[in-house]
C-alpha cells in the first residue's frame, strides 16, 4: 500500500471493566486508579480510569492492521495523555500526520506524533 498526504484510517473501541481485567492480567497494572472505587474518589478523577496502555494498544491495532497496514511496527512515538479515559468510555484513533485519540463527545484523551516502519516481503 502506498501512503498519500491526508490518507486517514479510524478504529475505535468501547472499554470495560473487562478490558481493565485482562489487561492487568497481562501488563501486573492492578494500580488503585482501576480498580478501587473508593480510592479513585479522592482524586482528581474521581471515577475509575483505564490503564494508558488500552488507549495506546488502539493506536497499535490501527497502525498494525489498518495504515500502513499489516507489517507496521512503531519505531518511536511521542504521545500526551491529555484527559483521563474512562470505564464506559468508547475512544476512537486516528492516523494521518499525527496521531490522535478522543472519547465520545469529541474530547481529545491521547495526542502525539509515532514514527513507523513496515516492513514487506
Amino acid at each position: 500500500m502506498s501512503l498519500a498526504v491526508g490518507q486517514k484510517a479510524r478504529r475505535s473501541l468501547h472499554l470495560t471493566e473487562e478490558h481493565v481485567r485482562k489487561y492487568a492480567e497481562i501488563s501486573g497494572d492492578r494500580n488503585p486508579l482501576h480498580f478501587d472505587a473508593e480510592f479513585v474518589k479522592g482524586t482528581k478523577f474521581g471515577r475509575l480510569v483505564v490503564q494508558g496502555g488500552l488507549t495506546t494498544g488502539l493506536l497499535h491495532a490501527l497502525v498494525a492492521m489498518d495504515l500502513p497496514g499489516p507489517g507496521t511496527v512503531f519505531l518511536s512515538q511521542n504521545w500526551k495523555f491529555t484527559a483521563p479515559v474512562f470505564i464506559g468510555d468508547t475512544i476512537t484513533a486516528e492516523v494521518e500526520v499525527a496521531v490522535k485519540v478522543w472519547r465520545e463527545g469529541g474530547e481529545t484523551v491521547l495526542e502525539g506524533e509515532a514514527w513507523c516502519y513496515r516492513f514487506t516481503p
